[in-house]
């Protein structure tokens, strides 16, 4: 490896550009302090239950519902189409993280392929991504909410206090609550959320197949004609809104300082939770439009339960779908906030952003501080911002991180044909091209006002770069460990 001495703190933007941290340095970085890291604690298990529970909840409860009125019937076609871009992406992860198995996920990635910058603002699209989807998902369980206190005791919520600002009330407690929830659990260490997760991502999968199975007795192949009313834009749109619900694997993907094993097992969790949350997805969408018209579905927030209301007689199937609902969307809160945190204690350890985020208690061996603000944000977040405009702004920060890491994986076997990968990803080149090309797709299918939004995120990132990451940097600030390009 070409290592190259260079003055602390190479300036400007040429500097940022320069600044890339060694594979080696990164792989080593979490045994440096024994003792004083993240504990290794997850195996194959634990870490499919996490990408799977960081996909399967909002994205098919609740958006089905959002996603509809652009697709029609075709918001089958939807859920396909996204799910082949996640795959290529997916392919790239997994080969990423048996390389590089660390907690820093694309954004270390980036780190060791593409420079500080790159690092930097993939890091900054993850923190959209897993910040604002949490908030995404915190409104869902919300929604749920409200259908179970309906359908068991005939009440629901006031709006004024189960409704953000812009969707009729002025605060949404339901999901400030279970954000306050999950960052309890996360305070406890990881092993035993990683435990709680496991047990919810069991009961729902029950669930949806329960669905699936009541409302296939209510199928109408009619009501899949037209089947693409609304043309290939509408589908594009669907997907590019859907998409969030396939990002879990690249939470599996920040649990690299706390797996067991985690150059085997890392990649075998991203591609299995992606295969099980595919065929679920694909399953539920078909059943639902099947055993209602799409227009009935369009705009509906508990949609599994309103289909299930619909397609029987008898409340009681609802209830049991909303209660399963409830604990579902739980858990991807849980599993996402918990992949927030370990980006920002990457991020932190390479001083990108303030030493406080990587603060491990050494009790329960989790960075406390870390859990504690990201959860204050989002909850903020959760409570006050409607759900179609926190989905599509996840999306795109998503769609922006897989493409830079389906780059890095071009990037790394051009720069280390010799480093030992557990995975490979398969008609390499074409797969990560595939990824890049997919996701732009999907980018350009989001509407004008979630790409504003996006700029403004990415000013503010970069500013926040310039005046503080670029002086605190520890790799700018350790000429030894920067290389050349």
């Amino acid at each position: 490896m070409d290592i190259t001495k260079i003055s602390p703190r190479p300036p400007g933007l040429a500097g940022a550009l320069r600044a890339r941290k060694s594979v080696e340095a990164i792989v080593a970085r979490n045994d440096q302090e024994p003792g004083h890291g993240l504990k290794r604690s997850m195996g194959l298990v634990h870490l499919t239950a996490l990408s799977i529970g960081a996909s399967l909840g909002t994205g098919i409860f609740v958006i089905l519902g959002e996603a509809t009125p652009k697709a029609g019937p075709a918001v089958v076609l939807a859920f396909v189409l996204a799910a082949f871009t996640a795959l290529f992406s997916a392919l790239s992860y997994a080969e990423l993280a048996g390389s590089i198995p660390v907690s820093g996920s694309s954004y270390s990635y980036t780190y060791a392929t593409m420079g500080e910058l790159f690092a930097w603002i993939c890091g900054w699209c993850l923190m959209l991504e897993y910040g604002v989807s949490v908030a995404a998902v915190a409104v869902g369980w919300g929604e749920y909410i409200n259908e179970l206190l309906h359908g068991m005791f005939g009440i629901a919520l006031p709006a004024v206090i189960s409704e953000s600002p812009g969707a009729g009330g002025i605060v949404n407690v339901p999901a400030i609550v279970i954000v306050l929830v999950a960052v309890a659990l996360l305070t406890r260490g990881a092993s035993e959320s990683a435990l709680v997760n496991t047990v919810m991502v069991a009961l729902k999968i029950l669930v949806l197949v329960f669905f699936c199975a009541v409302a296939f007795t209510a199928f109408r192949a009619g009501n899949f004609t037209p089947f693409i009313p609304l043309g290939a834009a509408g589908v594009t749109a669907a997907a590019s809104q859907v998409f969030f619900a396939y990002i879990g694997f690249d939470a599996a993907s920040t649990a690299g300082d706390e797996a067991k094993n985690a150059k085997r097992d890392l990649p075998r969790a991203i591609i299995l939770s992606l295969l099980i949350v595919t065929i679920l997805y694909c399953l539920v969408a078909i059943a639902a439009v099947g055993a209602m018209p799409w227009q009935d579905i369009a705009g509906e927030g508990a949609a599994l339960a309103t289909i299930l209301n619909a397609a029987t007689t008898s409340t009681w199937p609802a209830i049991l779908l909303s209660a399963g609902a409830v604990i579902a969307i739980a858990s991807v809160v849980l599993a996402v906030m918990y992949g927030q945190t370990r980006i920002l204690y990457a991020m932190s350890l390479d001083g990108l952003v303030p030493r406080v985020f990587s603060r491990v208690n050494p009790r329960t061996r989790v960075p406390v501080v870390n859990i504690v603000v990201v959860g204050g944000v989002v909850s903020a977040l959760a409570g006050f911002v409607p759900l179609g405009e926190l989905a599509d702004a996840t999306s795109i920060g998503s769609l922006f991180a897989f493409m830079l890491v389906n780059i890095a994986v071009i990037i790394l076997r051009r720069r280390h044909p010799d480093l030992h990968r557990s995975f490979r990803t398969p008609l390499f080149p074409l797969m990560p091209v595939l990824g890049v090309v997919f996701c732009a797709l999907l980018l350009f299918g989001l509407g004008v006002s979630t790409w504003v939004a996006f700029a403004l995120w990415m000013a503010v990132g970069l500013a926040i770069y310039f005046a503080y990451g670029v002086r605190k940097s520890e790799l700018r600030n350790s000429p030894e460990t920067v290389t050349a390009p």
